[in-house]
């Protein structure tokens, strides 16, 4: 499908580096968008908040300082997440922000953007947003967003349940926009799977976290690379939304990974995420993917081995094609 503006021939491979809590910096974003792909962070990372537009402004710096000293080569656009959720009260204060800057992509998550959209499409910039089942899509749609994440089962963070085989194809029924999937995708051919579903982009989280610029402990980077998908359990106890998390992290708190109580979504509360330190710091979150991430490494040796992955299917499915 047709890629929105901000997004079309500005890619050097079809992926958006999903925002990632705590773990996503400036000096992953700059090396993610420099490699070609949409760097991205959420709001919220940006402690105190007047630190938001610091870290814009060295965003910028850092991809034009890379494109000045690579004549001919573009880097990709980034993007800003905000959380549209009752108990963030950063969210106007953020936007301002991003409206000032003029944020080229608003990723939008856990409540309707409505009241964003505009804002946004008032600067020129564009609204992504993410869904876990067609009952959001279509009050994203109607919200006039530029485009959907589909979070499927697997993916990292706050994930969804339904298979992407399943979602994809609801939501292609009645939506012919920009379509970016989630959900336990690392490596180029997975890239190309997205697309061959249906969908325009790859939406990839977990594969970041083991890469030199994330800011995660080593211990953390080191436990993502030792996983398997035997080693993500998904459950709401932490913040009252399921979301995947590493079992390793859950049991060295004490806790029973395999028997943990449920929660309430009403007590999810963005304001004071750090005052339970289970639910961000100790606890960790990745996706069903980890089983395929062997290494820390700089983000540029990951998107580049995708980037090889991702040629080598493409010519995998045209020999078949032929």
């Amino acid at each position: 499908m047709p890629l929105p503006k901000a997004l079309d021939g500005k890619l050097g491979l079809p992926v958006i580096a999903s925002p990632l809590f705590i773990i996503s910096n400036p000096d992953l974003v700059i090396a993610q968008c420099c490699a070609g792909i949409v760097g991205s962070f959420p709001a919220l990372n940006a402690r105190p908040q007047e630190d938001l537009g610091k870290w814009i402004v060295r965003i910028k710096q850092g991809i034009a300082d890379f494109e000045a000293a690579h004549p001919g080569k573009k880097a990709a656009p980034f993007a800003v997440n905000q959380i549209v959720h009752q108990s963030n009260s950063r969210v106007d204060a953020d936007m301002e922000v991003c409206i000032e800057h003029k944020v080229p992509i608003i990723i939008t998550s856990l409540r309707s953007p409505a009241s964003l959209v505009d804002k946004v499409h008032g600067y020129g910039g564009i609204v992504l947003h993410d869904v876990t089942n067609v009952r959001h899509a279509r009050k994203a749609i109607e919200a006039g967003v530029d485009g959907l994440i589909l979070v499927c089962a697997g993916a990292g963070g706050h994930a969804g349940v339904l298979s992407p085989f399943a979602l994809v194809n609801e939501i292609r029924s009645f939506y012919g926009g920009t379509l970016a999937l989630s959900g336990s995708i690392t490596n180029g051919s997975g890239i190309f799977a997205a697309q061959a579903m249906g969908c325009d982009l790859a939406y990839i989280g977990t594969r970041f976290i083991a890469t030199r610029e994330a800011n995660a402990s080593d211990e953390y980077k080191s436990m993502v690379v030792e996983s398997s998908a035997a080693d993500i359990v998904y459950t709401p106890y932490f913040t009252g939304v399921p979301g995947n998390y590493l079992k390793p992290s859950i049991a060295r708190n004490g806790l029973d990974p395999d028997n943990l109580p449920s929660a309430d979504p009403s007590k999810m509360n963005f304001d004071n995420r750090h005052n339970k330190p289970k639910s961000w710091k100790e606890i960790w979150g990745a996706g069903q993917g980890v089983g395929n991430i062997g290494a820390v490494e700089p983000a540029a040796t990951v998107i580049g081995r995708m980037k090889e992955e991702y040629e080598e299917a493409r010519q995998r499915m045209s020999a078949l094609a032929a």
